[in-house]
């Protein structure tokens, strides 16, 4: 195992085919204000510094088997430090100040895509990233990869337009180099020139093993290996394990704090990998959201509206399985179905390993059952099984990007009409995620049908004592939590009529 004294003290990235190496990098320094304030790339906007906009959307590339991924990601809540061993590209990165525009910008231009223009950089950079991974995006497809990106020109329909024509202009202009040229339908063989070299010099950088910085009284590590991340967190358990950087970020754009050791899980081999066994599926926790539900969906394919409606693909590009379970939110839409799926979490401290249900995980408000010196290292989801009808659903202000005022996740078992197994969880209802237990015992034993739910439905009182806030009341929330699980029944029963009168939810 690589000690911390034996780590390395420089950040290295490869920006515009060059690699930079930063030394004495401050640890929560972002993305965003190094591209600004040290490099004077300000194509790069700053709108919110809290990963909603996308003003600031920059793209970061990195080893995928002989190909690079390119993926992108909010530059205000990422950290500098965070780009070790990956590719950076920028709005500067692809064309413009006297070289020829990218098929991007050009399709943006001749679109009429840009109004105030303030976050058309933004723009540009998540439809690169939608150019460089999809071949042919139906409108749905585009208008997901553009859900983190808020024009407040409100000219969307144009941008949308770009997005078909860019494709076309990429064709049609004989590009020259890789960035130039769009994704090929079932492209899976080697990469050109262009990319072959790009993979190389990440290939070169991968080989640097653990990063270790100290700025000040700061410090930051990047163990390389589980081992090496389980002695760093039991020698510094106090230290802020960072995964995503999703709500850590928040925590010094927005909240101001200053972190003064921090211990990041992204360059952990073992726990960036996701396997599928006869039983499950084994999620490492440093595996980000967008692999894990698209993982999770294609076993429970009910579940792709979660997670369409999941942040958005900046964040779950950036933001990790793990993270969203182990910060303890009690708005987190990736805990309720998990919970109701029977996941399992293995915490590790040390040497020594533990398996504990996720649903024994949260205690109370964003407090868990993770010891002193403990993290989460995977996430084990059960697969499909004959007879489970499995749903999740989200009720929110907004359809894209928002938080859940209530969140609900079902797995219920029907073996020759009745009950056998049944498991209900809500996110957003109390102080964290928790089954229902009154409610599934309503169920377990009961045919499957309306008299059966409808009980239920009144056991769910029982279960949550639900809160007011600023995104839904407790009437509306109470009612919801009722309505949600009459329309997991209508969805799924045997029988089930087309429509039903629910209850009166009030105003929320």
């Amino acid at each position: 195992m690589t000690s911390p004294g034996n780590a390395r003290g420089t950040v290295r990235f490869v920006l515009d085919g060059e690699v930079v190496a930063l030394e004495a990098v401050d640890p929560t320094r972002t993305v965003l204000e190094f591209l600004r304030e040290d490099l004077g790339r300000t194509g790069t906007k700053e709108g919110c510094a809290e990963g909603d906009c996308g003003a600031c959307t920059v793209v970061v590339g990195e080893l995928d088997g002989e190909r690079v991924r390119l993926r992108a990601v909010n530059a205000c809540i990422q950290f500098v430090a965070t780009l070790d061993g990956k590719a950076l590209f920028t709005v500067e990165s692809l064309g413009g100040r006297g070289a020829a525009l990218h098929p991007v910008q050009q399709a943006l231009v001749d679109c009429h895509g840009s109004q105030c223009g303030f976050c058309t950089p933004g723009f540009v950079m998540s439809l690169f990233a939608l150019y460089k991974s999809a071949a042919s995006p139906s409108r749905q497809e585009i208008n997901d990869a553009l859900a983190g990106n808020l024009c407040r020109c409100t000219g969307y329909r144009p941008i949308v337009e770009a997005a078909g024509r860019m494709y076309d202009y990429g064709r049609a202009a004989a590009p020259t180099t890789w960035l130039e040229r769009p994704c090929a339908a079932g492209a899976v063989g080697a990469a050109d020139a262009g990319e072959q070299a790009l993979v190389e010099a990440l290939r070169a950088l991968a080989h640097g093993g653990a990063l270790a910085l100290k700025h000040g009284a700061r410090t930051y590590h990047a163990p390389a290996s589980v081992a090496e991340l389980a002695a760093l967190r039991q020698a510094q358990p106090s230290a802020c394990l960072l995964a995503g950087g999703t709500d850590v970020g928040l925590w010094v754009t927005k909240a101001l704090r200053d972190l003064d050791a921090v211990i990041y899980t992204g360059s952990v081999a073992e726990m960036k990998t996701l396997t599928v066994t006869a039983d499950a599926l084994d999620i490492g926790a440093a595996v980000p959201l967008a692999d894990a539900f698209a993982a999770i969906v294609r076993e429970h394919p009910h579940l792709a509206e979660l997670a369409r409606r999941f942040a958005s693909p900046p964040i779950r590009n950036a933001g990790t399985l793990g993270g969203n379970v182990a910060n303890g939110s009690p708005i987190g839409d990736s805990m309720p179905v998990l919970i109701a799926l029977g996941a399992t979490l293995v915490l590790r401290k040390g040497e020594r390993t533990r398996v504990l249900p996720l649903d024994e995980f949260y205690i109370a408000y964003q407090k868990t059952a993770l010891e002193a010196g403990e993290f989460v290292e995977r996430i084990v989801v059960p697969r499909a099984a004959p007879g489970a009808l499995v749903r999740s659903y989200k009720i929110s202000k907004r359809f894209d990007q928002d938080i859940s005022a209530v969140c609900g996740g079902y797995r219920v078992v029907v073996t020759g009409g009745a009950v056998s197994a049944a498991r209900i969880a809500y996110g957003g209802v109390a102080a964290t995620p928790k089954r229902a237990p009154f409610a599934e015992r309503a169920l377990v034993g009961k045919p499957w049908v309306e008299d059966t739910v409808r009980a239920a439905m009144a056991e769910l009182d029982r279960d949550y004592s639900p809160l007011s806030d600023m995104r839904a009341s407790a009437a509306y929330r109470r009612a919801v939590t009722r309505n949600l699980l009459l329309r997991f029944f209508l969805e799924t029963g045997a029988h089930a009529p087309a429509t039903r009168v629910l209850e009166a939810a009030g105003t929320p």
